[in-house]
């Protein structure tokens, strides 16, 4: 399956390449991994010496750091890092985020550990990263992924730090900490809040929303969310409490929850952490991946690559897939959905959020100044004197609410999601722009790695190559 992921991911590239004049070679350049790393490491637990096997592959060096996250799971393989570590270059270069692409992955199932063997795990696993320079704040910042989060990346963290104790950058090694160990606001729902503002800025350009048969709006949207981890939470949370939509199914692991009428997100992440699992919530079924295929608006695949298949994409009846997973649909699902109309809003745009949010992180370590600490005060008492100029000259008070939003000031989340919008919306248009004005380019997915590799290439051009 791991093939099949990287197979896809180098499909879209060959399509989008077509269509770029670059020097002959480049393109192969551009599309091969830099290098691959393989680590097996030993750690004595429960009386005796236990092999890990883990993984960091660098697929672009064209800016520094690289970057990408680190997964846990029974699943990774080089195939699927090198494929992640690709999608990250061209992630990074569409919504412009100075970092090369790398990802990595260590073959472990967290569950079958304890905490305590898990610290232990983690920090061997990042000293063996350490001696290669496969973690470093000037060469490459992994990140939290599947299985992993900032409990892992406080200890990667701690033992960068441990064996550089007078790098004054330490805690930049990694992104994804906790608040408490320089990690930044925001950071922990910023896939899910991307995927959130990636449907707004859809929705906000209507001939984008009339090639999907969709009214306008996000409003009373029906939504069939699969996977309910980090990213589908958030996205759901969102998209419900502050957009009006209807998440109508959830697909998680034993089953799926229906409710026509909207389900409770919140009420469902808290049976889930009380029970383990979704069954027993009002609504549960035992159908799983068929789910899938039921009647909605919009489908958001938030979980795992290559669920939608050449075997199941023509029973897909939604108009509109926004991939929150990265590599949740094959090239072969791909060309029988775009045949038939749907509309993908592409894991290569949709999911960067993640990795935008991290690379205010990384500016935070460096700098060592939390944001708007320097200025939340200078802007109470600018819009403070402006509210009282305001109540000067009209003899009336300012509105209570007005009043309060505008001298709340400028707080790291706020900021945070301020720059996490305004990049989506930006990289939005552009996608759009080049699916509109180009008759080579298919889709959204073609129009996102073309504009990705177009700065790819430029920035081999400025370094001489």
């Amino acid at each position: 399956m791991s093939n099949v992921f990287l197979q896809s991911v180098e499909k879209v590239y060959d399509q989008a390449a077509k269509l770029i004049p670059m020097a002959p070679g480049l393109d192969h350049k551009i599309k091969v991994t830099n290098s691959s790393y393989i680590v097996r490491f030993g750690v004595r637990l429960r009386g005796k010496m236990q092999t890990f096997v883990g993984y960091r592959s660098v697929h672009s060096e064209h800016f520094e750091p690289v970057k990408g996250g680190i997964r846990y799971s029974l699943d990774v393989s080089l195939e699927e890092v090198e494929a992640l570590a690709m999608l990250m270059t061209f992630k990074c270069a569409l919504v412009e985020v100075p970092f090369g692409g790398s990802k990595g992955g260590l073959y472990i199932n967290p569950q079958d550990w304890s905490e305590e063997e898990l610290e232990r795990i983690t920090r061997r696993f990042t000293q063996e990263l350490a001696k290669r320079d496969l973690i470093s704040p000037s060469q490459n910042v992994p990140a939290p992924d599947m299985g992993t989060g900032e409990r892992e990346m406080a200890w990667m963290a701690d033992e960068y730090r441990r064996l550089n104790s007078i790098e004054i950058n330490a805690w930049a090694c990694v992104t994804g900490k906790p608040v408490g160990k320089g990690g930044i606001q925001g950071r922990v729902e910023a896939t899910g809040r991307g995927v959130q503002y990636a449907l707004r800025a859809f929705f906000d350009h209507p001939e984008d929303v009339k090639k999907t048969g969709l009214t306008p709006g996000l409003s009373g949207k029906r939504i069939i969310v699969q996977g309910l981890g980090n990213v589908g939470y958030h996205a759901a949370l969102f998209l419900s409490e502050e957009d009006g939509a209807m998440i109508t199914h959830v697909l998680e692991r034993g089953g799926s929850v229906v409710n026509p009428k909207g389900i409770n997100i919140r009420a469902l992440k808290d049976h889930m952490a009380t029970h383990g699992s979704i069954e027993g919530f009002d609504g549960f079924t035992a159908s799983g991946m068929e789910m899938l295929e039921e009647d909605a608006d919009i489908l958001i695949p938030a979980a795992m690559e290559l669920v939608i298949t050449d075997s199941n994409a023509s029973r897909i009846k939604t108009p509109l897939i926004i991939e929150a997973a990265n590599g949740p649909i094959t090239a072969e699902a791909d060309e029988i959905l775009t045949k038939r109309g749907t509309v993908i809003i592409p894991d290569l745009y949709a999911n960067a959020g993640g990795v935008t949010v991290s690379y205010f992180e990384w500016i935070k370590n460096l700098s060592h100044i939390r944001f708007g600490r320097m200025q939340r005060r200078e802007s109470y008492d600018h819009f403070s004197a402006i509210i009282q100029g305001v109540e000067a000259m009209t003899g009336k008070p300012f509105p209570e609410k007005q009043r309060q939003h505008a001298l709340t000031g400028s707080t790291e989340l706020t900021l945070v999601r301020s720059g996490l919008e305004d990049t989506m919306r930006e990289a939005y248009a552009n996608i759009s722009r080049e699916w509109n004005t180009n008759p080579d380019v298919p889709n959204m997915r073609i129009a996102a790695m073309k504009i990705a590799i177009e700065r790819v290439v430029k920035s081999y051009g400025s370094l001489g190559i």
